[in-house]
């Protein structure tokens, strides 16, 4: 990628910075600004060198979502001169942006000298203000950018070992390209959150009501894998209450939402003999009641001794919560990119730099 560094006299020039500050917004209020705050160095890095910003951020699904709040926010965290910053509209609201129209595109070229993507979370999706406006502007990474690429590309290039990868929420389509390329890099792979419920089930234990996914991706080849890791009990509900039960005792009328004391247990001694832990999404569904163990395990993974790299929406929000942003060795701001860039070393925005 080219560098936001290696951009020559940019003083006077308008340069098009793509964030994502695509943040869960409650009664008109922002209530994890971590991705707002990540895209501050870029901007002040920019704003030093004498350029002017427009800002370009979605939020929300289909661009009806105002961004009141997220300015701000914005301007509560930072501390710039009002008249160098200014906000696109909510870039979802037009088209052309999920279509990667050219036009549309186009038109976005149109309001700067020079591109910066800074965007981390939204790369992997080919659309007009990640991978349209580089064919038209000098385009560069943002330093946040390149903070993900570098931390995250840890995990394939030479990582340290013993090396242990977790991997929790639910998706089950988006994961197992990356369970089976872990299970050949990582030492140890331990899975999660409902992810562990097709692993359960395949294995040919009841998983009651519990969240599933019935297409047929080739567990049984995976199962068979000795570095894979699954809970050997679980918390369920059941009725209202919630249960500490052995993985092979759930109820046809029981609901998995969290992994149980035992398996916590079996994770703290893996993670105080790792020297690299990689982690991607939650251990359980912490809405309803099921986020003890992610919590615990946040906890032992930030006292332990390993390079550690946290990523996934939900298991971030939980960090942001506890405040421990600063705990860990890498905080990655992306959800789905983080799990398309572990799986392929590069996404389409990091592509359209090159």
């Amino acid at each position: 990628m080219r560098s936001i560094k290696q951009i020559e006299n940019i003083e006077g020039k308008t340069v098009l910075l793509r964030v994502d500050f695509n943040v869960p917004i409650k009664n008109g209020k922002v209530e994890d600004d971590f991705r707002i705050i990540k895209s501050l160095p870029t901007i002040s890095f920019v704003l030093e060198k004498g350029a002017k910003i427009v800002l370009i951020t979605h939020l929300g699904k289909d661009g009806s979502d105002s961004l009141e709040p997220v300015i701000k926010r914005f301007w509560e965290v930072a501390k710039f001169p009002k008249d160098k910053i200014e906000f696109y509209e909510n870039v979802r609201k037009f088209p052309g942006e999920e279509k990667n129209d050219p036009s549309f595109a186009k038109k976005l070229a149109a309001l700067g000298d020079i591109y910066v993507n800074d965007a981390f979370p939204v790369s992997h999706r080919p659309h007009a203000s990640i991978v349209g406006i580089p064919k038209y502007l000098p385009s560069y990474a943002g330093l946040q950018l390149e903070e993900e690429v570098k931390n995250l590309s840890r995990a394939f290039q030479k990582p340290e070992h013993p090396f242990l990868f977790i991997l929790g929420g639910a998706k089950f389509s988006t994961k197992i390209p990356l369970i089976e390329k872990y299970l050949e890099l990582a030492d140890q792979v331990f899975i999660g959150g409902a992810l562990a419920n097709d692993f359960l089930k395949a294995t040919g234990y009841e998983v009651g009501k519990s969240l599933v996914d019935d297409t047929n991706y080739g567990i049984e080849k995976v199962l068979k894998n000795k570095k894979l890791i699954l809970p050997v009990d679980v918390v369920v509900k059941s009725g209202e209450i919630l249960i500490n039960k052995k993985s092979d005792e759930v109820g046809k009328e029981e609901n998995i939402l969290d992994i149980g004391s035992e398996t916590v247990k079996n994770l703290a001694s893996l993670i105080q003999d790792s020297k690299f832990i990689l982690w991607n999404g939650p251990l359980g569904k912490y809405e309803e009641g099921g986020g003890n163990s992610t919590k615990e395990i946040l906890k032992l993974v930030a006292d332990s001794k390993a390079l550690s790299i946290i990523g996934g929406g939900d298991t971030v929000a939980l960090i942001s919560e506890m405040n421990m942003e600063d705990k860990f060795s890498s905080v990655s701001t992306g959800g789905g990119a983080t799990l398309e860039f572990l799986a392929n070393g590069t996404l389409p925005g990091i592509k359209a730099l090159e």
